[in-house]
Order: structure tokens, then C-alpha cells, then sequence
């Protein structure tokens, strides 16, 4: 692969990594500077991920690989809220609901892609 894919995959899962991380609207720059917090990756470098990416040629691996650690342990960190969501939703509405039939679905099948 060249370093435009690289740098393409690390963009995708930078914004991916910013939207779990935003409280809403506006919180972009918020969610960055926490990722740069939690793990690590350069506030300067998601920023030009999101906003130049036209600009960068290329990446160092030890970027690569610290946004792609991040990025998975971020969805982890959203699968165990999701099954705290749903254990929650069960205690209040029952297992047979739709919607906790359909939540416990998704994660069951986002479990098998893994």
C-alpha cells in the first residue's frame, strides 16, 4: 500500500474517533484535544487529518498504529456502554422488547465480525 491509503484510513478512523468522542455539535475541536489526552495522538496531527488532508504525503507508522489503537479502543469502550445500555433497558422494559431483541442482535453480530 502507498502512503495515501494509509493516511485515508487514518483520517476515517480519526473522524470516527472524533464523532464518539463529541458531545454534540461544535465539540470537534473538544473531542480532539481529549483523544490527545486519552491516547496519545498529536491534537496538530487529527487536526490536519480532519481539515488538510490534501496536505499531508505521508505518515509514520508509529502515528498509523497509535490512531489505530486508539480508534479499537474506543469502539471497545463503546460496545461495553452499549451492553450497559442494554442490561439497563432490560431491568426497565423486559427482554422481550423490540428494541432489546434488535440491540442484543447488532451486538451479537458486531461480536462475530471480531
Amino acid at each position: 500500500m502507498n502512503d495515501a491509503v494509509y493516511l485515508d484510513q487514518a483520517a476515517i478512523w480519526s473522524k470516527d474517533l472524533t464523532r464518539m468522542k463529541a458531545r454534540g455539535p461544535g465539540d470537534t475541536e473538544n473531542a480532539m484535544r481529549q483523544i490527545e489526552r486519552e491516547y496519545g495522538v498529536d491534537y496538530g496531527f487529527l487536526w490536519s487529518l480532519r481539515y488538510r488532508r490534501d496536505r499531508l504525503r505521508t505518515i509514520s507508522i508509529s502515528v498509523y498504529e497509535s490512531i489505530r489503537a486508539a480508534y479499537r479502543a474506543e469502539c471497545a469502550a463503546q460496545m461495553r456502554k452499549l451492553e450497559n445500555e442494554i442490561k439497563r433497558t432490560e431491568e426497565i422494559a423486559g427482554s422481550d422488547v423490540n428494541s432489546v431483541r434488535s440491540a442484543k442482535a447488532l451486538l451479537q453480530q458486531s461480536v462475530g465480525k471480531d
